[in-house]
């Protein structure tokens, strides 16, 4: 059965709006507003951004998930008698072929979010988290760990993991599922709900809550920043981006 997404792309892009700029402590607050207490929907704080921009703050994320599932493999590896470049090239891609996978029907705005609890597999690179961010993804979280890690940061696609890897996902780990409900740093994600993360962690929304909890992260987004304009006057500091709202 195809996964049917449960807003419009104009109902997509209106949430966006509303939680641009926002910060995950607003949303967190936000939360507490509607009834969400104790944690459940803060992802372990040792998933963390790989990098952290403060010019523009392009590590942060704001999106909707789209889930996937990694499991250990539980196959015997079986290598080419000859080994060589061209025989392990090629069980390689046979093991791509028939047992990674991957998310599917990327749309604009989505997270991709990959369940891989304590695979020490690199299941997020930089060439197929590129080709999600060319699909419209906006970014990536992971409770496993991404390799290639210089090159995500050089191409600017913000990661939120848990550690960094190092081997190829053949012969160690394969693709589970996708667009169902996951663990991930010990909150449940499933397929659009709305994703926040910046320096702070990350912080999943359940996508009925999404406009209630998004409006009252904007009135305490809005309090923070009228106290801390006051403060930057006090300081002599010059008011930067952040003492700006556009909602």
């Amino acid at each position: 059965m195809s996964y049917e997404p449960p807003l419009t792309a104009e109902e997509r892009e209106e949430l966006v709006e509303l939680y641009a700029d926002l910060r995950v402590t607003d949303v967190t607050d936000g939360l507490d507003f509607h009834g969400f207490g104790y944690d459940l929907n803060q992802l372990s704080p040792d998933i963390r951004p790989l990098y952290r921009d403060t010019d523009s703050f392009s590590h942060r994320i704001v999106g909707f998930a789209h889930t996937m599932r990694f499991l250990p493999t539980n196959r015997r590896r079986e290598l080419p008698s000859e080994l060589g470049f061209d025989s392990v090239t090629a069980w390689r891609d046979e093991w791509y072929g028939e047992l990674s996978g991957g998310p599917t029907d990327i749309q604009d705005h989505d997270v991709i979010v990959c369940a891989a609890h304590d695979i020490p597999v690199g299941i997020i690179g930089s060439a197929n988290a590129l080709g999600w961010v060319a699909d419209g993804a906006v970014g990536v979280v992971t409770d496993g760990g991404p390799r290639d890690t210089d090159e995500l940061i050089l191409q600017d696609i913000p990661t939120y993991s848990r550690t960094i890897n190092k081997p190829i996902i053949p012969g160690r780990t394969e693709f589970d599922a996708e667009q169902i409900p996951v663990n991930v740093g010990g909150a449940q994600v499933r397929p659009d709900d709305v994703i926040v993360a910046d320096g702070d962690g990350v912080v999943v929304v359940p996508i009925e809550y999404a406009r209630d909890v998004g409006d009252a992260a904007r009135r305490e987004q809005a309090d923070d920043q009228e106290t801390r304009r006051r403060l930057y006057e006090r300081a002599g500091l010059e008011p930067d981006f952040t003492l700006e709202q556009d909602n």
